[in-house]
């Protein structure tokens, strides 16, 4: 069976379990580079290299096999104590990681790989071996295995090619193999993409059992394989009925507690539960216009199930954080060495979960603000020895939950950020006047500008005036907002507010004159309902809430809609990223499950709205943006005062 794109799926799926061992990789050798001597995380580095190597020659990947042959012999030899690992050792691995994953983009889209990169690599690695005082390998007793191995039925459906695997086991040492056919179907019941072979093998080798197991790693699933040492060879015992049945009935093999699934298919399947919200709403709405009892009933368990259904595929997409994070390591140490500089990159709240197109889309915000922190903000190591810090800065990533949004926070040590600095630079480059008054938020909020660098010099790094504004861009197209907290000589925090989910929301549903809009549903406090003499005129409109006065939108306004308000109104109290604001609508409706439909190419600027959603009736509503409309808001009002 072929892709899409007509690559064997079975190769895809390798594809990805590749993907995946390089994540690992990349994380296993920067843990492995701060403790050199830690033999399970040298351990986890060769396996890797190992199955990668054995699975990319069963599925055909031959220049991936080829390629990591020498690493994984590097590594073992690292794992017998017989090479040290050095940080050109560490470096190198890293490369031979990244051109490994080219070489397998390279395959599946056709395009000719970099063959002679490798070659400059493996030449670079053979040299560090050379050069690592090789010891004599250490004398070992030979010992006998007895080897049993029982694939799964299903092995040769995924392409798999055993030649490989016993070809690795005889370099081990002398091997007999012995093939059993027992189960072997007549030949109108044999099914071609069937394992029905199973094989008993002899060993002698030196190797320890986990060397032997490592030759089966990419096909051993649960009781696969038995491997028997000399010492566990027990003596025959007389067969009895119970033994024999035994030997004859199948061992039960373990159900798989994860699925792989791609991510088109979760997106098809938020798309199908998105379209059954919409028509259970028209469900409801059908009921109650009837008035059948049992019409009703039907529709309140529909909106029941419904409700389930939407949470758990909306479950399906949450990702925990600590993935994306652990891709961040290596950036941070790469910078850190061009730059000459000593960072250690500290991650907290790594099981916070988010949505997967969330997490997608803050993975470049992410990689331009710790650029910044690693550029701008941490100093080199004697500067910071002179202000009396650590020489190894600090850069920390932590992820938390607020209510229905997610934080992620980037803090560093660094020298921090001057507000008369940026402002100086601002004028500089005409951005704003030289008489402009702005507080120090609105300071921090010019870093965002396109074209706005501190930087004296332009570098590899930095200093293009690119990359924030990036940042802002990206979140506000995600419904989120960005913070800036700073303090001179002691470091700065970048604050991103994130939703949980781009797909489906708690929403309130509001009339303002014929139309409806949508709030979601977390930003809003609480409704009041209020009259024409409890607002406060000035330069703009205030209602006094509990001994505080809240500022007011009259959406009617805003959107520009004519409405015959009477003389009460409905507020929506709201919290955005300005403050608290009320908002006043003719009519708040109530809740209403929102699926989110992006706006079209020339809709998606329109100032205040974040996307649109369809109704019972099967009109549209859009979805309101409180922390764009809040912030429109103080902007007129500053343009009034002027």
């Amino acid at each position: 069976m072929n892709g899409a794109d007509g690559f064997p799926d079975r190769r895809l799926a390798f594809c990805e379990e590749a993907r995946d061992l390089l994540t690992d990789l990349e994380a296993a050798l920067l843990q492995l580079e701060a403790d050199p001597r830690d033999q399970e995380t040298i351990g986890r580095v060769f396996r890797a290299m190992h199955t990668i190597k054995g699975s990319g020659a069963m599925f055909g990947f031959d220049d991936v096999a080829a390629f990591t042959h020498d690493i994984e012999s590097a590594y073992d030899l690292v794992r017998s104590g017989r090479l040290a690992v050095t940080p050109r050792l560490i470096s190198l691995t890293l490369a031979s990681r990244d051109h490994i994953h080219h070489l397998l983009e390279a395959t599946v889209s056709g395009t000719a790989p970099d063959l002679a990169a490798g070659e400059s690599l493996l030449a670079a690695i053979r040299e560090t071996v050379a050069s690592g005082g090789e010891a004599p390998a250490p004398v070992t007793t030979a010992r006998d295995y007895s080897i049993r191995f029982v694939p799964p039925p299903g092995l040769f459906e995924r392409g798999a090619n055993l030649l490989p695997l016993f070809e690795e086991l005889r370099g081990l040492g002398a091997l007999t193999i012995e093939c059993d056919t027992a189960a072997l179907p007549p030949l109108d019941q044999l099914h071609p993409g069937h394992c029905y072979l199973s094989w008993q093998m002899r060993l002698r080798s030196p190797a320890p059992p986990e060397a032997i197991r490592d030759v089966f790693v990419f096909v051993d699933e649960g009781d696969c394989l038995t491997i028997t040492e000399p010492a566990e060879l027990a003596e025959p015992t007389a067969p009895t009925p119970e033994r024999e049945a035994a030997a004859a009935a199948p061992a039960a093999r373990p159900t798989p507690s994860s699925l792989r699934v791609s991510a088109t298919k979760l997106d098809e399947l938020i798309n199908i539960v998105g379209e059954l919200v919409t028509m259970q709403a028209r469900l409801s709405r059908f009921a109650a216009q009837s008035g059948e009892i049992e019409i009703a009933h039907i529709a309140e368990e529909t909106e029941r199930l419904t409700s389930m259904l939407r949470d758990n595929t909306m479950s399906i997409r949450m990702l925990p954080i600590e993935a994306t994070f652990a891709r961040y390591r290596r950036l941070v140490r790469d910078l850190a060495g061009e730059l000459g500089k000593e960072i250690e990159l500290v991650t907290e709240g790594g099981d916070t979960e988010l949505d997967k197109g969330v997490i997608d889309q803050i993975a470049d915000p992410l990689v331009h603000l710790i650029r910044n922190s690693v550029d701008h903000g941490i100093e080199s190591p004697a500067e910071r020895r002179e202000a009396g810090k650590p020489p190894c800065g600090r850069l920390v990533l932590a992820a938390s939950h607020s209510g229905s949004q997610v934080l992620i926070r980037v803090t560093d040590d660094g020298r921090g950020i001057h507000p008369a600095r940026v402002r100086a630079k601002a004028i500089e480059k005409g951005l704003i006047d030289a008489h402009a008054e702005l507080s120090e938020s609105e300071i921090f909020a010019l870093l965002f500008r396109t074209g706005f660098s501190t930087a004296a010099a332009v570098s590899s790094v930095s200093g293009r005036g690119v990359g924030m504004d990036v940042v802002k861009r990206n979140v506000e197209a995600l419904r989120g907002t960005i913070d800036v907290t700073s303090t001179p000589g002691q470091g700065t925090v970048f604050t991103l507010k994130l939703p949980l989910t781009l797909a489906i929301i708690d929403g309130l549903l509001v009339r303002v004159a014929a139309q409806h809009f949508v709030f979601p549903v977390a930003q809003v406090l609480e409704c009041l309902e209020a009259s024409t003499a409890d607002l406060h005129c000035g330069r703009r409109e205030f209602l006094e809430v509990r001994g505080q006065l809240v500022p007011l939108v009259f959406l009617e306004r805003f959107l520009r809609l004519s409405t015959g308000s009477g003389a009460r109104s409905q507020i929506l109290i709201a919290q955005t990223a300005a403050g608290h604001f009320g908002f006043v609508v003719d009519e708040v409706i109530g809740d209403h499950k929102t699926v989110i439909k992006q706006l079209g190419p020339l809709y998606r600027h329109v100032e205040g709205v974040s996307g649109a959603t369809i109704l019972g009736d099967g009109s549209i509503a859009l979805i309101l943006d409180a922390d764009r409309l809040a912030q429109s808001a103080v902007d007129e009002a500053g343009r009034r005062a002027a």
